[in-house]
């Protein structure tokens, strides 16, 4: 590492010419010197416009240089524009309200972008810093915004290692080439933990590289064996046996020296199971002013009677004893709510997979990592890659609190041990590797490019794929193959035209390029409209199937215990299917059409009004799956009633445009004018429509008391309700009685 002299932050502002607001403003943040690493960054030049990889472990600071970055840039031009890019809309939340928080007092204008796919977002161009997800600022460059690229000083990426990632890293890539493409002179800035091959990521964005293992609460990694941990430095430190597991003995330890603890496990069951199995042990450490404050959040953490779940009460009766868990199948809401309170250091331990490690800034005094295996599709168990381990255990050491941090594997026996050292601890981790190279992602941008009018031959594709990491890497042996199968296939669906040597878009290759879904999305959509007008099938099942046969679409596992049901579900419900089960030629195999089918049947009884906690049994979910099946849903009926009004559909757009609202709210078809009304649910809507308030106009004569006695309506949610009444004009001169 470069060796630069000791900087405070005030001295920083001085030489680089910022106002002494910013220090005051990060000394009230408790910044107040830079740390070893930042001034390694200055040193090269960030500051002075060199664009530069930054691999630091967690909170060793790299979010602070993109800031100063991006405040230099504003305040010497305010026409400027600066975009700060993250790859979950969770991280993008967090970002944004600590940007707006510190630096809108500089008269600032920050935002925020992270869905609607399908706009060209104008308004966004007033932000001079803008957070968006990579998927959000790629839909905005096939909109061509001028403003994006035009005014675009610095580009920061954030979670750079993301680049290999199956899903995200494609579009990452795109998006980064892209505007490296149409605006060279942009400083780009790529953040990310430590990863193998910095220096190539660095060479391929013509970057300046700081890599450093500097942490500002340094990190001691060990395994536990034997009632004892040892450490990677040769160190012992013996652990008392209080329990008869490993895990409860570790975590009793670190709670009796008033650290908290994240323990990462390979499955949601089995973030459960520990969570219960600490909690009979950690309530003992509560002081009775915690035991009070958690007693009251743990009745907030189950929400409305709406959301109440199963889930949600186990959740919040650990939560009484300071503990919790953590998964994707919570609700966002429930998932901050554990976050905040641990970061409050009321919740003492949190149980989760290792999604938490990659989703927000949690320090905690230990991590320990109990499952180093978890089952995948396919593989059965096998290893969680290195890289994981190494951002679980970089979430150890809380600033401000800890002198140290820990990070913890479970060893069953000193073989085991050795290896864990070898594998994990001792090993670096992997290479990131461009995942662009597959005909699916290529498909999707090469579409995209053509439509957004910024390649037109294949000279012009090959042209912009030379400036992806893919190229730098010369990981294109195949690639003139692919791109050619993949030009030939969207030619063959009528999604581009070829006139000599160029290719243009037609209409319906823009429109589905515009609506943000994958081209065999698209045709799946257009065919499958088309069938269900010859056939006459327009029922709500045979539209879900449709949209589950997309690529677009998650789809529920399918377990053994499921192919009975399942079996019996499209015996019972063949007439409606769209694609019946002896039509090979629209599904791979019987494994994924039936797990079309079971999403398709979730979504159906979501939209028959059954109860959450059911669905949830029934189908082995939890709800925040049900929420994220529902955005995406949401999103394909959409894209579907597009589809449809392009190809002169309207009357299967009518009944798309109903159906996709009864997903929104879970309702059946006779409460959509009822849902219309703010604050109206599907549990507030049905209990209306009992009650005899069918329509909106049946609301016209009831008072406050009235609907007040409604269950779930209440005398403040009645007023709201006949308010919205009178506005909407159905009582003339009304007033509010109760």
């Amino acid at each position: 590492m470069l060796e630069v002299k000791k900087m405070n932050i005030r001295e920083v502002c001085k030489k680089y010419k910022l106002p002494q607001e910013i220090a005051q403003i990060l000394e009230q943040d408790g910044i107040k010197e830079l740390f070893p690493p930042q001034k390694s960054a200055l040193k090269a030049g960030v500051l002075n416009g060199r664009n530069l990889v930054l691999s630091l472990p967690t909170a060793a600071g790299k979010t602070l240089v993109a800031e100063l970055c991006m405040l230099k840039s504003i305040l010497n031009d305010r026409q400027c524009r600066c975009l700060y890019v993250v790859p979950l809309r969770a991280l993008a939340s967090e970002k944004y309200e600590d940007l707006k928080n510190k630096y809108e007092k500089l008269a600032i204008k920050i935002g925020i972008s992270t869905g609607d796919f399908d706009t060209n977002s104008e308004a966004l161009a007033k932000y001079q810093i803008l957070v968006a997800t990579s998927e959000k600022v790629d839909s905005l460059l096939r909109f061509r915004a001028r403003w994006l690229t035009d005014f675009l000083k610095v580009l920061v990426l954030d979670e750079i290692h993301l680049l290999g990632d199956e899903s995200r890293g494609p579009t990452l890539e795109i998006l980064t080439a892209r505007i490296k493409q149409l605006n060279p002179n942009v400083q780009i800035l790529g953040l990310s933990a430590t990863i193998h091959n910095a220096s190539e990521i660095a060479k391929w964005l013509k970057a300046e590289l700081v890599v450093s293992s500097w942490r500002p609460v340094p990190l001691k990694e060990g395994i536990m064996h034997n009632d004892r941990v040892t450490f990677s430095d040769g160190k012992v430190k013996f652990i008392p046996k209080e329990a008869s597991e490993d895990l409860t003995n570790l975590v009793i330890n670190i709670l009796k020296d008033n650290g908290q603890v994240l323990v990462f496990v390979n499955s949601r069951r089995s973030t459960q199971a520990a969570a219960l199995l600490l909690s009979k042990q950690i309530v003992k450490f509560l002081s009775a002013g915690e035991k009070k404050e958690l007693d009251l959040i743990s009745k907030e953490i189950s929400g409305s009677q709406e959301e109440s779940t199963k889930i949600s009460y186990k959740l919040s009766e650990l939560i009484k004893m300071g503990v919790a868990f953590h998964h994707a199948g919570l609700l966002y809401r429930q998932r901050k709510f554990v976050e905040d309170n641990f970061k409050n250091n009321l919740i003492k331990i949190i149980c989760s997979t290792p999604t938490l490690a990659a989703g927000v800034n949690l320090p905690a005094r230990c991590v320990i990592l109990r499952d180093i295996k978890r089952y995948e599709a396919g593989l059965g168990s096998s290893f969680i890659p290195t890289f994981e381990y190494k951002q679980c255990a970089g979430r150890a050491g809380r600033p401000k609190y800890d002198k140290f941090g820990e990070a913890v594997l479970i060893a069953k026996t000193a073989s085991e041990m050795k290896m864990l050292f070898c594998r994990y601890i001792n090993a670096e981790p992997e290479p990131i590797i461009s995942k662009l190279n597959n005909e699916s992602a290529l498909r999707f941008h090469i579409l995209s490019s053509i439509a957004s009018g910024y390649v037109y031959d294949t000279k012009g594709i090959f042209n912009f794929l030379s400036h992806t990491f893919l190229s730098f890497q010369k990981r294109t042996q195949n690639l003139i193959e692919i791109v050619t199968e993949v030009l030939e296939f969207l030619e063959k669906e009528n999604l581009v035209e070829r006139q000599g040597f160029r290719f243009f878009a037609t209409t319906f290759g823009s429109c589905v390029s515009r609506l943000y879904i994958d081209p065999l999305s698209g045709i799946i959509i257009r065919n499958g409209l088309n069938k269900s007008k010859v056939n006459n099938l327009t029922s709500s099942l045979c539209f879900l199937q449709l949209i589950c046969n997309c690529p677009d679409m998650g789809l529920l596992a399918v377990n053994k215990k499921d192919r009975a049901w399942l079996e019996e579900f499209i015996a019972c419900n063949s007439q409606y299917l769209l694609i019946p089960p002896d039509d090979i030629a629209q599904h791979e195999d019987y494994l994924k059409y039936f797990a079309e089918i079971k999403t398709a049947a979730m979504l159906e009884s979501w939209i028959r009004e059954e109860k959450e906690d059911l669905i949830c049994d029934n189908f082995g979910i939890g709800p925040g799956d049900i929420r994220r099946h529902i955005e995406t849903a949401k999103w394909l009926l959409y894209s579907s009633s597009v589809i449809g009004e392009l190809f002169h559909k309207k009357d299967l757009v009518f009944q798309l445009e109903a159906l996709r609202k009864r997903v929104v709210y879970g309702i059946k078809e006779e409460l959509l004018e009822l849902v219309s009304l703010k604050g109206i649910g599907r549990v507030r809507a049905r209990n209306l429509f009992r009650k005899g308030y069918k329509k909106i106009s049946d609301l016209k004569f009831a008072s406050v008391g009235d609907l007040a006695k409604i269950n779930q309506i209440g005398e403040k949610i009645a007023k709201n309700i006949l308010e919205q009444i009178s506005l909407r004009g159905f009582k003339k001169g009304f007033r509010v009685k109760s």
